[in-house]
């Protein structure tokens, strides 16, 4: 397929951009508490712009330092001291073809209260001290666990309203001199970066951030002239719109990233906030304000899966949002539209869908994805398969000061040395036994260090317990990553032996230099449970693989974390009448809140019930015996699924040693995780191989 539109160029105001790619904003947390660029983050977005993305719109950049903040190090144009290191990031993102936009944020009720006030006294402190972050960070859990308390700041916020289901414990309504305090400072931050040779800047009115809570009657109960009516919902944003245009000149391009439609409705709240008819006329009075493109989102915290959408979503599933707003005005339309590939890119630009095409974690994942659609090799682009490891690291790293990560690509923040590693293998010899994500991460990174890699599988085809997890319902894109690391190893040279067991006379037999040992986990089956060996007894993956078939109806399921939850489902669209069995006192205690509530929202129309706070003890061959508050109840079944867990299958683990000293264990067969974290595991694993 050709790609004729995508690599056209394409004008927002004056500001021509070579193609129509754009790379939307994804905070990383890759800056300095002082809220400039480090090195490590203007090598972050030159990697994208070497990879022939158009225009780049970095991470959420702060307009004051005295409010909250959505974490420490991202972007901040709050000062005159950002304009210098910004001109430089702006200079290498230009010299790699690209161009840079720069997103002014106020989080408003979605923020930290613990990093109110903070900022301005850690800031200079640091200059002095400046491991003084370190210690910051280390008490970052007792302050979030104040706020929980509420013993805290309360955040801004346009009136009284809910609080967000992601967000601070206490907020206030803004006062009038705070509006306009705050319209003032998301001025001044754009007249900073025009003065930075910054090539446009966006609002960023979306995901139930401040701008998009003014817009919202949900979150705006105001009763002045910022608040109640729709014009008056949307003076806030206009007043900010002409102060920018009447300080940065009209022809500084000005965009707006806009909730087209709040998605209450898809959440089972109709009648809440506001949806996509309102939604266009916002965009409509935007460009009458003079604002020179649209870039098209949806939801706000509170709806997250509508925005950051996880693997069960189909890409382009929220096209018909762009293609509203582009029917309605007359400047470019931006939109994500959970694009995956440049095919559906091309596509959705010929079906005016919209004018360009925005991802944030395609890029995240694949920073060379335009060049290789460019140079005709598609096949040669690493998908994102939307398991949302991006946000969780993002959020359970900003608060220890690191970066996010990506399941699929270990360069994130360190693209110098991951895209130019030590060529120190010089051909020798390296046997990866097992090809799940681990063991091909494994082998990719040591091919790419130039050893020569063969990869043992006892199974007819690689993936491991991807094979599994990709047969759910709707988690066919999962394997996704399992392709697209066959095709890189393939072109790599590994070469691969699958249906062989890796004994030790098939190993030796190689000669090799180091060994990974890569064979994944397999699934607890608690002794402590009598019955637990019965012939009505399953795993998951006997269920997803179809190894076994459950005869009877009715289907216990043992554990609630994200295997449990899927293979529920899966029996229930099966026609079994499934309940699920949970010790811990809420579903899925340690899985990521977005897979739980996309599971939940499935397997509740199903009518799949769920029992929290009781522990499974005796299983009989149509019955089960459970303990919930001290007290002893039996519960008729047919069949029990145990998806309690798995344990590294290290079997092995002295065979191997006996062959060679370097050999290492990665990803699941060292500990049980995520995809995510098998790879990076798998990463450290090889590169430690000298």
């Amino acid at each position: 397929m050709s790609y004729d539109m995508l690599f056209s160029p394409v004008k927002i105001g004056n500001l021509e951009i070579k193609n129509r790619i754009v790379m939307n904003a994804a905070e990383m947390s890759l800056g300095q508490i002082n809220g400039c660029p480090t090195e490590r983050m203007i090598e972050y977005y030159e990697e994208r712009a070497k990879g022939e993305v158009g225009l780049i719109i970095p991470g959420i950049c702060r307009v004051n330092d005295k409010g909250a903040a959505s974490t420490f190090t991202q972007l901040s144009m709050s000062s005159d001291r950002h304009i210098e290191p910004m001109r430089e990031m702006v200079r290498r993102i230009h010299n790699c073809g690209a161009k840079l936009c720069i997103q002014l944020h106020h989080p408003g009720r979605q923020g930290y209260a613990s990093s109110i006030n903070t900022l301005p006294m850690i800031i200079p402190l640091t200059e002095k001290f400046p491991k003084l972050p370190n210690l910051l960070f280390k008490t970052t859990p007792v302050l979030l666990g104040l706020e929980q308390k509420k013993i805290c700041f309360s955040l801004q916020a346009p009136s009284d309203c809910e609080l967000s289901a992601h967000g601070a414990t206490r907020i206030h309504a803004m006062s009038k001199k705070e509006v306009k305090a705050l319209i003032n400072d998301f001025i001044e931050a754009a007249v900073r970066c025009k003065k930075a040779d910054v090539d446009a800047v966006e609002l960023h009115a979306t995901h139930g951030y401040i701008l998009h809570q003014f817009l919202s009657p949900n979150t705006n109960k105001r009763t002045d002239k910022y608040g109640g009516s729709f014009e008056n919902r949307l003076r806030f944003i206009s007043e900010i719109i002409t102060g920018i245009k009447e300080k940065c000149g009209k022809d500084y391009p000005l965009i707006v990233r806009l909730t087209a439609d709040e998605m209450y409705a898809e959440n089972g709240k109709p009648g809440k906030g506001y949806t996509l008819k309102e939604g266009v006329e916002i965009a409509k009075s935007l460009e009458k304000l003079g604002v020179d493109a649209i870039d098209v989102s949806s939801a706000c915290y509170d709806n997250y899966n509508y925005w950051l959408e996880p693997t069960s979503f189909e890409p382009g599933w929220r096209a018909y949002l762009a293609k509203a707003v582009k029917e309605a005005v007359s400047i470019p339309v931006i939109a994500a539209n959970f694009i995956r590939s440049p095919e559906q890119a091309e596509r959705q630009l010929r079906e005016g869908c919209q004018d360009m095409v925005g991802s944030a974690r395609s890029f995240i994942c694949d920073p060379h994805l335009a060049k290789k659609a460019k140079e005709g090799h598609p096949e040669d682009i690493r998908r994102c398969i939307g398991c949302l490891y991006c946000i969780e690291s993002f959020i359970n790293n900003a608060g220890v000061g690191q970066p996010g990560e990506c399941a699929l690509n270990m360069g994130v923040g360190c693209e110098k040395e991951y895209f130019n590693p030590p060529q120190d293998g010089n051909g020798r010899p390296v046997a990866v036994i097992g090809a799940g994500p681990a063991g091909l991460t494994a082998a990719v990174t040591l091919a790419r260090r130039g050893f020569a890699v063969t990869v043992i599988e006892k199974g007819e085809k690689a993936g491991g317990q991807v094979i599994a997890a990709a047969s759910g319902h709707l988690k066919d894109k999962l394997y996704w990553c399992i392709e697209d690391l066959m095709t890189e190893a393939k072109k790599l040279g590994v070469k691969f032996m699958f249906g062989t067991p890796a004994d030790e006379e098939t190993v030796r037999a190689l000669s090799p230099y180091a060994i990974v040992l890569a064979t994944g986990s397999v699934p607890v089956v608690p002794r402590s449970i009598k019955g637990a060996d019965a012939d009505n007894v399953f795993t998951p993956p006997d269920i997803l693989l179809g190894r076994k078939k459950i005869e009877g109806k009715k289907v216990a399921v043992v554990g609630s974390g994200l295997t449990g939850l899927e293979t529920a489902e899966y029996l229930a669209l099966e026609g079994k009448e499934v309940f699920i069995i949970e010790a811990a006192d809420s579903v899925a205690p340690k899985g990521w809140f977005q897979h739980t509530d996309d599971s939940l929202s499935r397997l509740e129309p199903l009518g799949v019930k769920i029992y929290t706070s009781t522990a499974l003890s005796e299983i009989a061959a149509d019955e089960i015996t459970v303990t919930k508050n001290g007290k002893a109840e039996k519960i008729s079944c047919d069949a029990v699924v145990l998806a309690v867990g798995v344990r590294p299958e290290r079997s092995l683990l002295d065979a191997m040693q006996n062959i060679t000293v370097n050999t290492v264990v990665a990803g699941d067969a060292n500990k049980g995780g995520n995809i995510g974290k098998a790879n990076h595991d798998a990463y450290r694993a090889a590169m430690s191989i000298k």
